[in-house]
């Protein structure tokens, strides 16, 4: 357990943890000559409880001069219980109260309320001060901690704290160490003999020695060497330990880590400098916060300067509300750690919250959609959290885990009970993917009405007619699973629904049953041209082109050069040729005039055929020599299957295209044997 002392300068915090822990919290000489503590002081002790034999009671002493309520703030994250310190000579002072202030905003419920130099006073006055304290408590998380009165000189008291802090030890629970780690940096600097050494509250996870981990945000890799867990030698440290960890790396020096970095690991490293969160202001603050309010933020260890932006309307006192919180620099954060925000002068505290989105946007951040995705990350359950925002938005899970701090096991037990679907990265609600799948076979069906020429509509398309709108990554794995189901067919870089084909209209097919015997006759090897077939028939051009493509994409002919069909048949007899051609060829490598002599048509066209089954991969080009590319020999072999890819949609549109194995693609040159020309 960690404890963290409150309370206003000279109340007594340090004496108290010296006479709980027999350990002085001031370090530096300055502190010990002016009697006040300056920076923070740690202290450990074995309470001696009898039923935790051996369990070691972290304590964090914080200074209560109101000029160093940011090194108070850099102590109390990450502590499980708070003692706060109020003398009986004193009272409540305002720094009391400002510490009362800062532990709720940061959501520390248990707390016990030393009343110390209770020497001073009389019964009377004791029950005056507990009174003050109790008002002062009302309405916090603090309200019903016990008040106990206690003397450093005399020792009143102290046995009866060190039962109470015993009995608050044994109730407080592991937290949560299975995620990665994080470690709020409060402290770095140099031990003779062992290098680099930082300490800090271990807020998540666990770390071993050996690990390797970032010094973020600097984004510094680092090896632990050496910890110490609650000032003890250990070879791992837990979430809820106050721990020192001997970093080891190139770029880690003491002077290279300040306070507020947080060492984690390296999948954690993620900066930011603009997160939306949930701010309450106090009732004390003199005005509503408006936009491009400027502050102080305080989180764990770290402060910097940042500007708020309400995502409504101004933020009242007494009230709290969505914002979004510019930093003057990226920090190292999670999507909950508390906050708080002071004026810039740093003489008042303003109000506080949690972070709710690490990578808020710049722009639209006042969107309906946006306010609902804030307000429903508001839920500390990472399962009841991802259900609300699935319920707004798809979500990116990668970010979410890592965000949150999740380990792969809470990620999987969060998307259980959230009952999310999965697209690869990306998380949807049920509704959201069934009304997606009910949006592609309609959106398909319409368009197959309006287009029944047309082989599919295109992907790209496709995925910017569907809402909720997916990356190409999550789409091109909704359309896997939309195909594995059968309820739609991904053809090259378009996509039609299972059943659907080109058909031609009456008048196209009788412009075909013309066409189709010049391209099987005795000129098949050199057939007329889109331009000679309009000439012949006395029928537009655009009509002649219009008709050969839609039959190409029906595959019964092949595009061989601009304007050039070729029947599909006369194109697979053609391949066998070049196979016979290549056989009786030395090596295999044969010429243009070898093939232009077996089908007679003249130099020209026998050059763009060959150039045809270049591009296709089904032969290999250096120089003036062919081959046939074993690979992809069989390209037209089997008459009764689709094997041609021109007559695809995505022949020119690189969808699809993939190196062909072997040690070789299509484009490469052959490898050279030996004794070869």
């Amino acid at each position: 357990m960690i404890v963290g002392t409150a309370g206003h300068i000279d109340h007594g915090k340090t004496a108290l943890v010296k006479a709980l822990t027999g350990t002085d919290a001031d370090r530096l000489a300055e502190e010990k000559a002016r009697g006040i503590t300056i920076d923070l002081g740690f202290a450990y002790a074995d309470l001696g409880a009898p039923d935790n034999p051996g369990a070691i009671t972290g304590f964090v002493d914080v200074p209560g001069h109101e000029r160093l309520i940011h090194t108070m703030l850099a102590g109390a994250g990450g502590i499980d219980m708070a003692l706060l310190v109020v003398a009986a000579d004193d009272g409540v002072m305002p720094q009391t109260r400002e510490h009362v202030a800062i532990l709720n905003l940061l959501g520390i419920g248990r707390g016990i309320v030393a009343l110390t130099k209770a020497d001073l006073a009389d019964d009377a006055r004791r029950q005056a001060v507990a009174a003050e304290i109790n008002e002062a408590l009302s309405g916090t998380a603090l309200a019903n901690a016990p008040i106990l009165p206690v003397s450093s000189v005399t020792s009143e008291g102290i046995d009866a704290l060190r039962a109470a802090l015993i009995a608050a030890e044994a109730e407080t629970t592991a937290r949560h160490a299975d995620g990665p780690m994080r470690l709020a940096v409060d402290r770095s600097f140099t031990l003779s003999g062992a290098g680099t050494v930082v300490t800090g509250t271990m807020l998540t996870g666990r770390v071993a020695v050996g690990d390797q981990v970032m010094v973020s945000p600097a984004g510094l890799p680092a090896r632990i060497r050496a910890i110490h867990a609650q000032n003890r030698p250990a070879t791992e440290g837990l979430a809820g330990q106050r721990c020192a960890l001997n970093l080891a790396g190139e770029a880690i020096s003491k002077d290279a880590i300040h306070r507020g970095d947080v060492v984690l690991s390296p999948a954690l490293h993620a900066p930011t400098d603009r997160i939306d969160a949930w701010l309450t202001v106090l009732p004390s603050e003199p005005k509503a916060i408006g936009t491009w309010f400027p502050a102080r933020l305080h989180s764990h260890a770290v402060e910097t300067g940042a500007r708020i932006v309400p995502l409504g309307d101004p933020i009242q006192p007494g009230s709290g509300g969505p914002v979004q919180i510019l930093l003057d620099r990226p920090i190292a954060a999670a999507v909950h750690d508390r906050f708080i925000l002071r004026d810039v002068s740093a003489s008042r505290t303003i109000g506080g919250g949690r972070f709710l989105d690490l990578r808020a946007p710049a722009r639209k951040r006042r969107t309906p959609e946006r306010l609902a995705l804030i307000e429903a990350a508001r839920a500390t359950d990472p399962a009841t959290a991802l259900a609300a925002m699935l319920s707004v938005a798809p979500v990116d899970l990668p970010g979410f885990a890592r965000d949150r701090s999740l380990s792969p096991a809470d990620l999987a037990d969060a998307l259980r009970r959230a009952n999310a679907a999965t697209l690869g990265d990306l998380a949807l609600g049920r509704p959201v993917l069934e009304a997606l799948q009910a949006q592609l076979t309609e959106t398909l069906t319409q368009f197959h009405a309006d287009n029944p020429d047309l082989p599919g509509l295109g992907r790209e398309r496709l995925r910017l007619a569907l809402t909720p709108r997916l990356p190409k990554d999550a789409f091109l794995t909704f359309l896997r699973q939309q195909a594995d189901a059968g309820h739609a067919v991904p053809d090259g870089a378009f996509v039609r629904l299972p059943g659907h084909e080109v058909r031609l209209t009456p008048e196209d097919e009788a412009l075909w049953d013309r066409i189709a015997p010049a391209l099987v006759g005795e000129v098949r090897f050199r057939p007329p041209r889109v331009r000679d077939f309009a000439t012949d028939f006395a029928v537009d051009e655009k009509d002649v082109r219009r008709v050969l493509r839609l039959t190409q994409k029906l595959g019964r002919t092949d595009q061989i050069a601009h304007d050039h069909f070729f029947a599909r048949e006369v194109t697979r007899e053609m391949v066998a040729i070049i196979h016979e051609v290549a056989g009786e060829a030395p090596d295999g490598w044969f010429t243009a005039p070898a093939f232009r002599d077996r089908v007679q048509n003249g130099r020209k066209v026998a050059i763009e055929i060959l150039d045809f089954f270049d591009r296709l991969g089904l032969t290999l080009r250096r120089g003036d020599l062919r081959r046939i590319n074993p690979h992809r020999a069989d390209l037209f072999g089997d008459p009764g299957r689709e094997s041609s890819p021109v007559g695809r949609p995505d022949f020119k549109s690189g969808w699809g295209s993939e190196t062909v194995p072997g040690g070789f693609d299509s484009h490469s040159l052959p490898p050279v044997s030996e004794g070869q020309p």
